[in-house]
């Protein structure tokens, strides 16, 4: 059994908050705070990410797995559960698979269909990263800019950096299974899955993860579902409109 590292807010109902793909419990430490006066909020770290251990075995059945007895663990029987991105897709897997224990879902920018693998350019940087004598955080911002023009995106893969010794850097993640699984990311909600429970679809209102034409396959997987789109938002939803995004979060919680 995989202990996955993790941090835990406040007090009350448990709500479990899982991260997106390259990201870390910690991506979500603002929001939870703001929650933790009515929820006890579970901020885990997937394996291969943040400072959860490094496994070969990389997919969304076992990382559903994973939240499975993490939730055994923490004596959690019941959860209002929210995923973003490829957390959103091992929380629909979940609640599909385990319905009894999840009261809500929310799924933030991300929908059930397939998407084609996109974050090579990215794992190329971050393996060219691993490969350097990395020094300081101004050094390995310089190597990702290079190829990676956004500086949102370059500042939250720098949260994967560690310090080892005064002069050397490493990353957290398991780059080199990224790398390796690197179609699992992006593989459909298997088709049986269905979850009847209430569930909210969150969309960064400049974001192209969900469609309008998803609508019919969300329908098919979550026939008690909604979706709302926050303003001046894009994939990062929580990160760049956490106001609106808590406001409308929080309503339907």
């Amino acid at each position: 059994l995989m202990e996955l590292n993790t941090q835990i807010f406040g007090k009350g109902k448990p709500l479990i908050i899982i991260h997106g793909f390259l990201g870390m419990g910690d991506n979500w430490k603002t929001i939870a705070k703001k929650l933790a006066d009515h929820y006890e909020v579970h901020l885990p770290d997937m394996r291969n990410h943040g400072k959860s251990p490094h496994s070969s075995d990389f997919s969304y059945d076992i990382m559903v797995q994973d939240v499975n007895n993490y939730m055994n663990a923490h004596n959690l029987d019941k959860v209002r559960l929210i995923g973003h991105s490829m957390g959103g897709k091992i929380a629909m897997q979940f609640a599909s698979e385990h319905p009894d224990l999840v009261e809500k879902l929310v799924v933030v920018d991300i929908s059930p269909k397939l998407y084609q693998p996109h974050h090579d350019e990215i794992l190329k940087s971050l393996k060219k990263l691993k490969e350097s004598h990395l020094e300081s955080r101004t050094q390995a911002e310089e190597i990702l800019s290079e190829t990676i023009k956004d500086k949102g995106v370059r500042l939250f893969l720098l949260k994967n950096l560690k310090r080892e010794t005064d002069n050397k850097l490493s990353l957290k993640p398991n780059i080199d299974i990224f790398i390796q699984n690197r179609h699992e990311i992006g593989k459909a909600l298997p088709e049986k899955c269905k979850f009847n429970g209430e569930t909210l679809f969150i969309k960064g209102e400049n974001s192209s993860y969900i469609r309008t034409n998803d609508k019919k396959l969300i329908n098919e997987h979550f026939p008690n579902f909604k979706v709302i789109e926050i303003k001046n938002s894009g994939h990062w939803v929580h990160a760049e409109n956490p106001r609106d995004f808590l406001s409308q979060l929080v309503d339907f919680l």
